[in-house]
């Protein structure tokens, strides 16, 4: 069993300023000399990068329905080793799920957990009627532990004072309207933190307003959690995967790195916009932002080699971002750029959303890097659509979710994979993808 103290910061609602406090409390207790292991509840990629910088530990990831709630404490109790507290940002509202349902919520991790939440409420244009929301979360769903509340958008002193006339929950703190902390947001979120160090500014906000020690005691209560299974020795293999890593293309879950690894790969990670194609046997090309760096991106040379790596044979995985950069050209705003020519299909930036929400995928194409027949499960958030080939081949069949054309994702040419979906990596996709890197290096 490991004993890790550990505190879920839930919101009412989306936009309630759970953000905010989650990355306030996380740069506090580090202030405070901890080491804190942060983590984010479902599949959004921008807040982790916040979590990341604030904590200097990676954030991870938590979601029942792409991990299976084993996957979940296996994450999250193997990210915490040598950490003294962890902190997980809960997403949308404590009890939304899955189509109105339990699944993937943040209550389902804190019940997977067994963790405190503590509940971040908007108590702007409001006193005393804060209590009747913070009682109907509290009594909703009893294996769900809410066991505090924080007060966020207060006016002034005397709004605070009203609020506390009433106890309906211990009360952390209240957080006042801050105009000038603003985090500033585009089409798929806020901004990541490479572009901004406001969230850690919170972090003296929560220092001086909310009751740090309390909460620090909060989660010490927590019960000690199952250890997990040691990890297999890690095979021999050589393999060396090269990961795009920058402006471009910054969206990865941690632990499809770290199943790259235990699976035996080196990850080399560059950056297709200033690099040149690095020495390796396979490549994995994440999600970002490839149309606010198209220009750069089309006036690099690793667009040139990578074409050259596909035509040898190199296996190529790529998803969203990663994926339009395999196209043949992207349309945005600003002009009509080239990109790397590999799979058939023209992308183009639109100003609304073409798809959002979870994946269920299956393989039902032929597709060298991918086990025919094998499942898993992701995620997709994209503006973009592409226009693809008449003869163009699909790898994947989506059982939930829209992918590339009406529920068909994976558009494949020889060793090369480019899709919507966000995968989360089982341990069998890691490995084939590295058996594939391995057979391209024996040639």
């Amino acid at each position: 069993m490991r004993t890790i103290p550990r505190i879920v910061v839930a919101g009412t609602h989306s936009g309630c300023g759970k953000t905010t406090l989650a990355s306030g409390l996380m740069a506090a207790l580090v202030a405070r000399g901890l080491a804190v292991q942060p983590f984010k509840v479902g599949p959004d990629f921008i807040d982790p990068t916040h979590h990341s910088a604030i904590c200097g530990r990676t954030s991870r990831n938590l979601d029942p329905f792409m991990m299976g709630e084993a996957g979940v404490r296996e994450t999250f109790v193997r990210a915490s080793a040598g950490a003294d507290i962890a902190v997980v940002e809960g997403a949308m509202g404590l009890f939304d799920g899955l189509e109105g349902t339990d699944t993937a919520s943040t209550a389902h991790v804190a019940k997977v957990l067994d963790a405190p939440v503590l509940l971040v409420v908007d108590a702007g244009g409001a006193s005393r009627s804060v209590h009747a929301m913070v009682q109907g979360y509290a009594g909703f769903d009893s294996a769900v532990r809410v066991a505090g509340a924080i007060f966020n958008r207060i006016g002034s002193p005397r709004h605070l004072a009203m609020i506390e006339e009433t106890k309906s929950l211990p009360i952390y703190g209240g957080i006042p309207r801050r105009k000038d902390l603003v985090v500033e947001s585009r089409h798929l979120g806020l901004a990541m933190a490479a572009e901004t160090g406001m969230m850690a500014r919170f972090g003296a906000v929560v220092e001086e307003t909310c009751d740090l020690p309390g909460l620090i005691d909060l989660a010490r209560s927590a019960p000690p959690l199952p250890a997990p299974a040691e990890e297999p020795a890690r095979p021999e293999t050589g393999v060396r995967i090269g990961v795009a890593n920058d402006a471009a293309f910054c969206f990865y879950y941690a632990d499809n790195i770290d199943r790259l690894v235990r699976a035996g790969a080196e990850p080399v990670f560059f950056s297709p916009m200033t690099d040149r194609l690095p020495d390796v046997d396979a490549l994995y090309l994440g999600g970002g932002y490839p149309e606010l760096h198209a220009e750069a991106l089309s006036s690099s040379r690793c667009r040139e080699d990578l074409s050259r790596a596909v035509d040898d044979g190199m296996p190529v995985y790529a998803e969203c971002g990663g994926l339009i950069y395999l196209t043949e050209r992207l349309a945005t705003g600003e002009g009509d750029y080239p990109m790397a020519g590999v799979l058939p299909a023209a992308a183009e930036m639109t100003g609304r959303i073409q798809a959002l929400g979870y994946v269920d995928a299956r393989v039902a194409g032929t597709a060298p890097i991918l086990t025919p027949g094998s499942a898993f499960r992701g995620h997709e958030y994209h503006y973009s659509r592409l226009d693809c080939a008449r003869d163009a081949r699909f790898a994947l069949e989506l059982l939930r979710g829209r992918g590339i054309d009406g529920g068909r994702d994976g558009l494949t040419v020889q060793n090369a994979v480019g899709q919507y979906t966000h995968a989360y990596f089982l341990e069998g996709f890691a490995e084939r993808l590295v058996e594939a890197a391995e057979a391209y290096r024996r040639t």
